[in-house]
């Protein structure tokens, strides 16, 4: 069973519920899993454990307030992570366009800085189509794991 970080970036409570949803139904299948919502550098770089960004994207295409400042230290000190496994849902509104889902490539981005291993597909959910993004996400981070694990 893995043991998983999830680094959350949320307004609204839309990815933080997301998070909390994938916890309440993994940690009984026997996955631990630690829910970040004001992640530091030090809440990375002391283990090596799968990382799960679950944010939502805000204004155009930026980062929650409580997630920039460990992506603006991450992006500054890039701290190596050679092969360390990372994944992303991203929660957004495809009326803005260009910007859609744009906080999740900006970790996606850093995260590749940094020398860690993207695994699988970044899930990127639409507000337009689904109220109940976790309800999206169980499925996803199910193949995830499977991926992470073969």
């Amino acid at each position: 069973m893995a043991s998983i970080r999830i680094l959350v970036g949320s307004v609204y409570g839309g990815a933080l519920l997301t998070a909390r949803t994938l916890k309440k139904t993994l940690e009984p299948e026997g996955h631990r899993i630690t829910i970040l919502e004001e992640p530091d550098l030090e809440d990375i770089t002391g283990n090596d454990e799968p990382l799960l960004v679950c944010t939502s994207t805000t204004g155009q295409g930026e980062l929650p307030p409580n997630l920039l400042p460990f992506y603006l230290r991450l992006r500054e000190h890039l701290p190596q992570q050679p092969a360390r496994p990372f994944g992303v849902i991203v929660l957004g509104d495809s009326s803005y366009g260009d910007t859609f889902c744009g906080a999740g490539e900006l970790m996606e981005e850093v995260l590749y800085e940094t020398s860690a291993r993207k695994v699988g597909d970044t899930l990127r959910i639409d507000a337009l189509e689904t109220t109940e993004p976790e309800m999206e996400a169980i499925p996803w981070v199910r193949e995830w794991l499977e991926q992470l694990e073969s």
